[in-house]
């Protein structure tokens, strides 16, 4: 018998303390269970079954004889009265009639006579034939107004039974000589077998004799995908049912997952035998192993003795990278090992260490061919008409794959795009039975849409530390194919405010390098990609105004001449590695230590071009 949800709320404490007596807890499973099965009107057996996928069977049977117990404590009077109450009123009916045939036999004191025989019997077959002429009635206008279903109905064949059975009570009365006497013989009694009659109720429902709605199950067909779809959220649901146990069980305070979890019944243990040579083998292996270290060590040893290992150490000897080889070394690597000097040649006679000399042949070492060179295609660039319909190619390919998958129901359809523009156009008469409400799901179904897109753009956003990376990788440059260097000639770098400017850019732009502070000739030596050093130009050359500062020449000591501060691009290039780290202030009083700074990190040169500059400028302005 199927509950509503209503009653099943009513019985719900119930259904606790049913899952907490036997179970021990209220489990979540058992009560979607009891939830499921009384809706749809579960059996005893299918309870039965359900339990038993979560605990034991003996806690099964007892989840199921205590839910019966509350079904029935509990089952619903309203609805079991009309059912009652049509019983009894047949019953009635059966007893009123039972009543008069027994009063009048009894009436006779004992005694019946062939006449009052015959009256009961026509009065009986009387009440047959009218009950059957009613029965065809009401079915021939049944036919004539609606189709016939075949309804099972029990009301029918219960009044049969029961008039065979008010019969048979009648002949056992009688007396054998008496009934023999009078000839009469048993009705027989059609049985229907002529398909039910449809009973539609004044609502269309269909209904038995009774009153009571039926309800007709109808099958359908439905498309392989439809079942693969059903199967696929099935298991989805258990899977959820096993992450949400999973996370219960995780969420106790006292729950220590470095602890496993013992099985309720320890597995037994099978009696395991080693198989026969096991051992043997093992030690066949270990004399094996001994044999050929014995067999190494003697190889060795007799390697010393003949020079081989020295030999093949020779032959590992390669020269080493950092050899300029534009320079014709005084003897060759490959000579040293039988030669000691090319100049001790005396009559075209080289001198040769007979000692190093051996009788064996030693062979280079064998590599693979290189794979065969690929042709390198260059890519094909599409003009911006054909990136456009390559896209819309695109668009349309995967449009067609939505619509495929929602035609076979993979996936729902999507739900229309409301708004308030089209929203009579899509909606039609249901937007004019209820504007208000329409209204409303069409505006709560736009903010939805603009929190989906807000939400969107905000996971698309990037953290404060990805922008701080994103900026950095944009300022720096990979400089393992080569540094560009640029070498700058200042007057005089006094100034704070400028000095600040020209560090901090630097730093900023990720560059290196280092700034020399000196008497006329300041320099500042910065390293980095074309991009980095095309704005530190700029800043050098056009933003800082060095114009503004009035610089007094000391070479002059005669007199103080003054002149406006300058900037120059001695020289810019490119080097195969960087000569300095971050960048960084030197100030020097001679030009000797100035040029020791710069010959230590090998770059002596740009010091001589930017220091020479400054001279020659000097001189010309004397001139």
């Amino acid at each position: 018998m199927s509950l509503s949800k209503s009653q099943i709320d009513e019985i719900r404490p119930d259904l606790e303390k049913i899952s907490i007596r036997v179970v021990g807890t209220v489990d979540d499973r058992i009560m979607s269970i009891f939830d499921r099965g009384l809706y749809n009107g579960y059996d005893r057996e299918k309870f039965f079954k359900k339990f038993s996928t979560i605990v034991d069977d003996r806690q099964a049977k007892k989840l199921v004889e205590k839910l019966d117990s509350i079904i029935e404590h509990n089952a619903p009077k309203s609805k079991k009265r009309s059912f009652e109450d049509s019983e009894d009123k047949d019953s009635k009916r059966v007893k009123t009639s039972h009543s008069d045939s027994t009063n009048g036999t009894d009436a006779s004191s004992g005694t019946l006579t062939s006449v009052q025989i015959q009256q009961m019997m026509e009065h009986a077959q009387k009440q047959i034939e009218e009950r059957k002429r009613k029965l065809e009635a009401s079915k021939s206008t049944i036919q004539a107004g609606t189709p016939i279903v075949n309804v099972l109905d029990m009301n029918v064949d219960e009044r049969q039974r029961k008039i065979a059975e008010l019969q048979r009570q009648i002949q056992a009365k009688l007396s054998g000589s008496v009934a023999v006497a009078a000839g009469i013989t048993p009705i027989p009694i059609k049985q229907a077998d002529k398909p039910r009659p449809l009973i539609l109720d004044s609502e269309g429902r269909t209904v038995d004799t009774s009153g009571r709605e039926i309800n007709i199950q109808t099958l359908t067909p439905t498309l392989k995908a439809n079942i693969r779809a059903k199967k696929k959220e099935t298991f989805k649901h258990q899977q959820a049912e096993k992450v949400a146990d999973e996370a219960r069980t995780a969420e106790l305070s006292y729950f220590d997952e470095r602890i496993p979890i013992k099985p309720v019944v320890r597995g037994k243990r099978a009696l395991r035998f080693h198989e026969p040579g096991k051992f043997e083998l093992m030690a066949e292996q270990m004399r094996m192993k001994a044999q050929m270290e014995r067999l190494q060590n003697e190889i060795s040893q007799i390697a010393r003795k003949t020079g081989i290992s020295n030999a093949t150490r020779l032959a590992l000897i390669a020269p080493k990278t950092d050899v300029n080889n534009e320079e014709v070394p005084q003897l060759e690597w490959w000579d040293s090992v039988i030669c000691d000097d090319y100049n001790k040649v005396v009559d075209g006679k080289i001198p040769i260490r007979v000692k190093a000399i051996t009788n064996l042949i030693e062979h280079p070492v064998q590599v693979r061919p290189v794979n065969p060179i690929r042709p390198a295609y260059l890519p094909v660039f599409l003009t911006k008409k054909e990136r456009k319909k390559l896209r819309r190619q695109n668009r349309r390919e995967a449009w067609k794959e939505e619509q495929e998958k929602i035609r076979l129901g993979l996936v729902d359809p999507p739900e229309p795009k409301l708004k308030i523009s089209n929203l009579m156009r899509v909606l039609g008469t249901e937007a004019v039975q209820d504007p208000t409400k329409i209204e409303a799901h069409v505006r709560e179904q736009m903010a939805r849409r603009q929190k989906a897109h807000e939400d969107d753009n905000q996971a698309r956003k990037l953290t404060d530390e990805q922008k701080r990376e994103k900026k950095i990788k944009k300022l720096k440059e990979d400089t393992s194919m080569g540094v560009n260097v640029s070498v700058y000639r200042i007057k005089d770098l006094s100034n704070q405010s400028k000095k600040f400017k020209v560090e901090t850019n630097a730093k900023q732009l990720f560059m290196t390098g280092v700034v020399i502070l000196f008497r006329d000739c300041c320099v500042v030596v910065v390293e980095g990609g074309p991009k980095q050093q095309k704005k530190y130009r700029r800043l050098m050359m056009h933003r800082i105004k060095w114009e503004e500062d009035i610089v007094k020449c000391t070479e002059d000591k005669t007199e103080d001449k003054e002149e406006p501060n300058s900037c120059k691009l001695v020289w810019e290039g490119k080097v195969p590695k960087r000569s300095f780290g971050e960048i960084k202030f030197k100030q020097f009083t001679m030009e000797k230590a100035v040029r020791e700074f710069f010959q230590k990190h090998h770059c002596e040169h740009l010091w001589d071009l930017a220091y020479s500059g400054a001279v020659l400028e000097v001189s010309m302005d004397d001139i």
